[in-house]
Formats: structure tokens, sequence, C-alpha cells
């Protein structure tokens, strides 16, 4: 008896791990199938963006393939299904380059909604050469990016000129040209991304408006109860009027201070809706 029941938890344990194991090469295997027969029942196109769009398509279909292979555990079936939805987002953005129905949503890739999309185009210039960034396909901007965080850095989704991340995403490291034309296309220094609007505008406003607003009534209310004081008490500098109403619980300096910062800074603000 006292067998058995060390054994039963152990034998129920084995096969909840073997049926979520399961469960993640069905899950990897699906994404995988779909994305393998979208590539093949796909027209090349002949423009471009459509051509490098199934390139990279094509691209992580065969990166799929090889993770399936040698995925043992249900981490590296879930990383297998993630590099076949990103070979889906490239599906979808070749057929919007063609004029078609991009299908269906896919489920979101990791750290694509916090990297954003480009909102409108940009063109910057980096040492010597030109780069651009667009909302859309063109002849100058053919390579897509779904968007999602390459080596600690977010790179909204949309269409460029070059594929200057693709050194980050092999190495895990920028290197200072790749790093160069992030800055030069997304950071405030530069007069756009964060800096155009978003983030820093957000942060100044949200604070000023939610410090000057809390700041204004919690003199208010120590005003108040200042005079409430002076008629009943008499003008008692030790008592609650003081802490209570222009510095502390009441909003002064606490409620600028929280107001700035969630009211329309960090938080309110949320980097410019994630959008350049």
């Amino acid at each position: 008896m006292v067998g058995a029941r060390y054994r039963e938890p152990m034998w129920w344990s084995r096969r909840r791990k073997e049926r979520e194991l399961a469960d993640a090469r069905e899950e990897a295997l699906r994404w995988y199938e779909r994305l393998g027969g979208q590539i093949m029942n796909l027209p090349p196109g002949e423009e471009a963006a459509t051509k490098q769009a199934l390139v990279d398509a094509g691209e992580r279909y065969n990166a799929a393939g090889g993770q399936l292979d040698r995925a043992t555990t249900v981490k590296q079936y879930e990383l297998a299904r993630e590099t076949s939805l990103e070979g889906l987002a490239y599906v979808r953005a070749a057929r919007v380059a063609m004029g078609l129905d991009p299908g269906p949503e896919l489920p979101p890739l990791a750290g694509q909604r916090q990297a954003g999309a480009v909102r409108q185009p940009r063109s910057v210039e980096v040492q010597g050469q030109e780069y651009r960034a667009s909302p859309r396909p063109a002849s100058d901007t053919p390579y897509y990016y779904p968007g999602g965080m390459v080596s600690g850095r977010p790179v909204p989704s949309g269409w460029y000129s070059e594929p200057w991340w693709k050194t980050a995403l092999v190495a895990g490291a920028w290197g200072v040209g790749g790093a160069l034309v992030f800055d030069a296309l997304f950071s405030p220094g530069w007069g756009g991304g964060w800096g155009g609007g978003g983030f820093e505008s957000g942060y100044d406003s949200g604070y000023d408006q939610g410090f000057d607003a809390g700041y204004d009534q919690g003199q208010d209310q120590a005003q108040d109860q200042d005079q409430g004081q002076d008629q009943d008490q008499g003008a008692d500098y030790t008592d609650a009027s003081y802490d209570t109403g222009g510095y502390d619980d009441s909003g002064g300096y606490d409620g600028g201070y929280d107001g700035g910062f969630d009211g329309g800074g960090f938080d309110g603000g949320d980097f410019g809706g994630g959008d350049f």
C-alpha cells in the first residue's frame, strides 16, 4: 500500500508530461504545415517586395523544420512554432504586396506588441547611405519585418530599404552600423520615433499636468483645513492641517508626482502607443 501510494503520483506526472510534449509537438506541426502549404500555393509575383517576403518565409520554413527534427522538450517545440508563425507573417506581407487579402490574423509573435509598427514613411542618412522605413511595400522598401525585440531593441513591423537588423538577429548583438540605423530611424535624438511626440511629450505633459493639478489640489485642501482649524481651535501649527493638506495624504506633492508618471507619462503615454 505504501509503495502504491508513492508510485501513483509519479505515474500521473509522467503521463502529464508526455501529453504536454505531444500537444506541443502537434501545435508546432500544425503551423509548420500551414506555412509550407501557403508557400507552395502562393505565386512568386514580379515585385521585389513580394519575392523578398517569400524568400524570408522560405527561410523560416527551413529553420522551423530543423527545429522540429531536433526538438525533445516543450520549450523547443514552442520555439519551432514561433519560427513557423514568423514565416506566416512574411506570407501575409507577400500577399499584401501582391494586392491580395492577407488572410486571418495570426497569434502575436513574442515582443511584437511592444515593438509597435511603422505608421508613416521616414528616411534618414547614416554614414552617407540613405535608409527608409514605410508602412507599405514599395520598390525602395522591399524588406519586411514583422516586428519584435532584436537583441534588446524593439524593431517595429514595417517595410525597409535594407535588412539592417539581420546581423543582430544572427549574431545576438548589435553592430555599430545597425545600432546607428536604429537610432537614426527611431530614437529621440534624431527627431523621430519615441521622441517625436511619443515618449518625451507624453512624459513631459503628463508629469507637468499631474504635478500641477495635484499640487494645486493639495494646497486648496490645506487652505480649507487651515481655515477650519483657525475658526474652531485657533491657528495651531502642530495640528493636522500642514501634513494632511499640502504635502502628504491629500494629494499635494504626492498627487503631482503620481499624476505625472501614471496619468500621462510612463503609463499613460505608453511610449507613444508603440507605433512610430
